[in-house]
C-alpha cells in the first residue's frame, strides 16, 4: 500500500516519488519495489 505524503526512491537510479494519493498496489522502477525513503532528523533549535 502507498501512503499519502510519504517519498519513495529508487535504490539504482535515486528517483525519488511522492505520493500523492493512496491506494493499493506498489511503486516499481528499475524493475524493483520502490523503498520508503527515511527523512533526516532535524537539527534542535536549542
Amino acid at each position: 500500500m502507498n501512503l499519502i505524503g510519504k517519498r519513495y526512491e529508487c535504490a539504482r537510479c535515486a528517483a525519488e516519488v511522492l505520493c500523492t494519493k493512496q491506494g493499493d498496489g506498489s511503486l516499481n522502477c528499475c524493475g524493483e519495489q520502490m523503498r520508503l525513503k527515511v527523512a533526516k532528523p532535524l537539527p534542535a533549535s536549542d
